[in-house]
């Protein structure tokens, strides 16, 4: 049996679910959810709580039972709490502003870079070095804040670029041994 999969989901408080055959709508605070699952997958609302069940023990069921659930968890927290990702700014003169819904990036190219934000996301900034990327769909805001960091990776030599916040830049030597390896 799945460890992720056997889980129930405890709905919160204002929390409403609507189950359609294979299409399952979350509804709370913060908006609506929809998804869609894979038929063979049951799904059932008992006692104010979501289970997932699988209909046998094949490699393909199990796979989408633990799957089938953090999906249904991951919308039931997103119109609830919702989700949020930080990324931070390093370098000399690297810097960020917000025009309307846009960011305006400078991150050492000739130009400044011009950031949209995806439906369902709201993008923020903090200061001029940190940006905040929320919203309710997990999926949307990991695939914002990969866009956004994607502009200028972090560097590993100077650990100069974007970064997720708290994330360690292992730094590689620089050219240290060439002068020691000339001898005449």
């Amino acid at each position: 049996m799945s460890r992720v999969g056997r889980m129930p989901i405890t709905l919160p408080q204002g929390v409403v679910v609507d189950i359609k055959k294979n299409e399952v709508t979350v509804t709370g605070p913060r908006g609506e959810l929809c998804h869609h699952f894979d038929p063979a997958m049951s799904i059932t609302l008992n006692d104010n709580s979501l289970i997932v069940s699988r209909p046998s023990d094949s490699k393909m069921h199990r796979s989408l039972h633990g799957l089938t659930r953090s999906l249904l968890a991951n919308a039931v927290q997103g119109v609830t709490s919702g989700f949020e990702k930080t990324l931070e700014i390093v370098g000399v003169g690297y810097r960020v502003d917000k025009t309307e819904d846009k960011l305006i990036i400078r991150v050492g190219y000739s130009h400044p870079v011009e950031v949209s934000p995806l439906p369902g996301v709201s993008l923020a900034v903090d200061g001029t070095n940190r940006i905040k990327v929320t919203g309710n769909n997990k999926e949307l805001v990991g695939e914002m804040a990969a866009k956004i960091r994607a502009i200028r990776p972090p560097d590993a030599y100077k650990g100069k670029g974007i970064r997720y916040a708290g994330e360690m830049i292992r730094l590689k030597p620089g050219k240290a041994g060439k002068a020691i390896g000339q001898r005449i």
